[in-house]
């Protein structure tokens, strides 16, 4: 054994499973490398690969399959929005295993994060995101969460965004980067925490966690029909197939509840819970809670806090 295999080996002991393998794709060497020393300080989490444009990232992942990406979104070639789709259309293939998709970018833009997570990412942050929210979002998504710089969510929200905004193609003017100005909270992120078929016991990360990272507003789960409709024919299917009971409880997910909250809400036991999730996500075709998320929104089931 290699001091290199024997490093990893220690690492996966002191974790007490498997080692969480990251792939880095971004066009800045010097983000590469300040992400990659964050993540390989970790015991349970080591990089087996880097990337400078969307296209070489591609081919890291059908080569090394990794548990989670940290993606860029402006890179030559073809950019992370782009690489997303591609990546989960070849694990919709069976071609490789899924990973966790999280996007990061420098640019505080909402069309980015609402494009990234359409493509299917299971989290948008910002680059000046601290280095243990980043950790704990990886860790996040593996469990089946999703994360969401709060910053962009309030504006998503509030602004209704969600269902207007028009995601066809890439912003043509240059949004402002995010500064630490721009607001204190902008390293933290949402963070709701089922994973997909809603089977893991231990599927909700702790209070203080969520506390934390954030939580979704939105309006209350007793207003369903909080906005118009912006569901197109088959997205209408998907909802009217949905059982009084899954329609609540994904009102409920939209409005930030976890699990055990949504329990007490509808005296509900958490198996139950789970299973109506699980369903719901299945029902909607959703990878994840953000995308039943933004479904309940489009489809006018919830509209934004005030």
């Amino acid at each position: 054994m290699n001091a290199e295999e024997a490093t990893v080996h220690g690492r996966t002991e002191a974790r007490g499973s498997r080692l969480l393998r990251i792939v880095l794709v971004d066009d800045q060497a010097l983000v590469r490398a300040g992400f990659a020393m964050v993540i390989d300080s970790q015991p349970d989490l080591t990089v087996v690969g880097q990337a400078g444009d969307g296209a070489a990232g591609l081919d890291i992942v059908r080569q090394d399959e990794p548990d989670v990406v940290l993606m860029d979104v402006r890179m030559p070639r073809i950019d992370g929005i782009e690489a997303t789709q591609r990546i989960l259309a070849l694990a919709d293939e069976g071609t490789i295993r899924p990973p966790k998709i999280i996007v990061l970018t420098t640019f505080d833009d909402d069309d980015y994060a609402l494009r990234a997570l359409r493509a299917g990412a299971s989290g948008f942050l910002l680059k000046d995101t601290l280095p243990e929210v980043l950790l704990e979002s990886i860790r996040t998504v593996v469990d089946g969460g999703a994360v969401i710089a709060p910053t962009t969510t309030k504006r998503l929200l509030e602004t209704r965004l969600l269902p207007h905004l028009d995601v066809g193609d890439p912003p043509h003017s240059d949004p402002q980067p995010a500064t630490p100005e721009t607001d204190a909270t902008s390293a933290g992120g949402v963070a709701p925490t089922l994973p997909e078929g809603g089977e893991s016991a231990s599927s909700e990360v702790s209070a203080s966690a969520l506390s934390e990272l954030g939580t979704l507003s939105t309006a209350g789960a007793d207003a369903p029909r909080a906005g118009a409709s912006r569901l197109d024919a088959a997205d209408m299917r998907r909802l009217e197939s949905l059982t009084q009971r899954e329609t609540e409880v994904l009102v409920l997910i939209a409005t930030g509840l976890s699990n055990t909250e949504i329990g007490e809400r509808l005296f509900l036991a958490q198996p139950t819970v789970k299973t109506h999730v699980g369903r719901i996500l299945m029902k909607l075709a959703a990878r994840d809670r953000v995308q039943a998320v933004v479904f309940a929104y489009e489809a006018g089931l919830v509209g934004p806090g005030r």
